[in-house]
This record gives C-alpha cells, structure tokens and sequence, in this order.
C-alpha cells in the first residue's frame, strides 16, 4: 500500500518533554503511571492506567485504549503485547496506552459501570455528571484531546463473537488509509453512535480506529495476534517506528451494510456457517427448532456478503439477533 502521511522525510527535531496529568517523560522514555478515577464504597481506589512511550524525535502522538466495555478483555492482552515489542528510543512521535479503560466493569466482569450506564454512550463526558459521565471526561482531557489518531480495542458483545474487522468513516481517507494498514480481514464503513468516544474524538478532528474481534469475557488468541501486528502496522503508516512493520499489498473486504439476521421465533439455534465465511443470498445460514431437531426454521442470508459475526448462545428468543452478515462492495 502507499507509505504513510509523513513518508517524505522522517522527523528531524528532537522531542520536548511531554507531560500528561502532572507527568513529565522525557525524550526517549516511558512512564507507567495511574490517575485518580473514585474510590469503591469500601474506600478502595479506582484508577487509570497508562503507560506514554515518548520518542526522542517529534511525530504524531497516538493513543491506544481498551475495555472501555469492561466484559471485552482482548484489547487489554492485545495492549500489553505491544508495550512489550516497542522501545521508546526507536519510537517517532507520542503513543498512550490505556489497557483498562473501565476499571469498574472488569472488576464486576461486566460491560457497564455501577451505575448501569455504558461508558461508550457518556463521551465526551463532564466534570460533574455521572460516575460514567466523569469517567468519560477524565479520558478525553487526559488522554483523547493530546492526540491526532486514537485506536480503540472491543470484541462482540452479550456471547456474541466478531470476526477481526476495523470500523470507522471509511469515507474520510486518512481513516481509510490507516484501516488498510491495519489489515484486519474487513473494513467496515460505521457512522458514529451519539456518545461514544468515537464520535468524541472525531468531533474534534481526532482520526479514530474501532477494532472488533472475538468474544467477551475471554482472551481470543487470533483475535490478539491480529490485533498487535494491525496495531503495530498502522503505527508504521504513521512513521512513528524505526524498524518498520511490513504492510501487505492485499486489501480487507470494504463493508458498507451490515444487518443481523434474526430469530422470528424462539428455540435451540445451528449455526451452518462460520465468521469469515462467504454467502449469497438466500443462502441457508442457521437452522432454528426445537429440542428434538424438529419443525426447524431456517435462517437465510440476506444479501451477498460475508458473516462478520454471530451469536455464541444457542438459546434463542424470538427478535434475537443470531448472525451479522456484511455485505461485500
């Protein structure tokens, strides 16, 4: 694919100490640090976790955040993994990592926050809301508004499970051209949701990466190794690494409709496809019945397309959402 959007010359002018929430790291380092969220009703703190990386010469500062969904838990192994690969001396530019965005929710192995609010609705947040309304502040004056580009790690929700796709404005070029690089198996074209840090972020000129893959409460090895090297190739298209991360030629799947295929009645669910697999329409793509297999109703796709994700739980209600097909341009 074409070289990024600083690919004319590498930076030349050293870095100034970078500071964040009192912080100061130097050219060259990394700082692992916590910033005060709340206290438990035990008196117990809540925190922040974050770690800077800061490179001794100037370029774009980047942040990279998960479980802002505190039952989603591969962005937090997928934002260890590459803390670990990346030297700060070899780094261009700026990079910020929350691996645990919702301290709360993955205490109590939950999507939301105490006080039954989603976190990814309360963006940008304030000073005085909500405890997810603040929570949401802190994250955008601490970390969001410092950047130029921002990724964000989720899986499939509520025993749903997703096959490796980034969604974002496909129709603004930079994000379209960092999704490439990313080279998740799908790019899929999403408008943003009132609320969220997405839509936060790219209020204020801000490029926002969404990376979905795998299944809550769980730690999805593809899923991962997918998810590292896709970060570790889009911070190579920003030029912010010294030793680069090889980019393919080959393109994802550009999806601009997606639907999920839903249950019109109630009973036990067989799934005939798999994520990532290939369907036309009115192709038969689940069975749903009773107990005994019998008087089975049958789920067809509804459109050309390939199954981006699909529910784990073979128990279904009538109106549930069973297989997410996209359809493929």
């Amino acid at each position: 694919m074409d070289a990024g959007p600083h690919s004319n010359s590498r930076p030349s002018r050293r870095s100034r100490t970078f500071t964040i929430a009192g912080q100061s790291i130097s050219p060259g380092n990394r700082l692992r640090f916590e910033i005060p969220v709340a206290r438990l009703p035990t008196g117990t703190h809540i925190a922040l976790p974050i770690e800077v990386l800061h490179g001794p010469f100037e370029g774009p500062t980047v942040w990279i955040s998960a479980a802002v969904h505190g039952d989603e838990l591969n962005g937090v192994e997928i934002a260890r993994l590459v803390l670990d690969k990346l030297k700060p001396n070899r780094l261009f530019g700026t990079l910020i990592v929350v691996p645990m965005v919702n301290g709360f929710g993955v205490i109590n192995q939950s999507r939301y926050l105490p006080d039954r609010r989603d976190l990814n609705r309360c963006f940008p947040g304030s000073k005085s809301g909500s405890l997810a309304s603040r929570l949401a502040n802190l994250v955008m004056k601490e970390v969001v508004l410092r950047c130029q580009y921002g990724i964000d790690l989720h899986t499939g929700a509520n025993h749903r499970t997703n096959l490796p796709q980034i969604r974002g404005d496909m129709d603004d070029s930079e994000t379209y051209e960092c999704a490439l690089a990313f080279n998740s198996p799908v790019v899929v074209h999403s408008d943003v949701r009132d609320g969220s840090l997405r839509a936060a972020a790219n209020a204020k000129g801000i490029k926002v990466l969404l990376y979905e893959a795998g299944e809550p409460m769980r730690f999805n090895p593809d899923a991962i190794k997918l998810g590292v090297s896709g970060v570790m190739r889009v911070l190579t298209y920003l030029n912010m690494l010294k030793t680069p991360f090889k980019i393919p030629n080959k393109k994802p799947v550009l999806i601009r409709e997606s639907t999920w295929v839903r249950a019109k009645r109630s009973g036990i669910v067989r799934l005939l496809v798999e994520l990532g697999d290939r369907v036309n329409a009115g192709q038969k793509i689940g069975l749903i019945a009773d107990v005994f297999g019998d008087d089975p109703y049958t789920l067809k796709a509804p459109y050309e397309g390939i199954v981006i994700g699909h529910s784990n739980n073979p128990i279904a209600h009538q109106g549930d959402g069973i297989i997410h097909v996209g359809a493929s341009v």
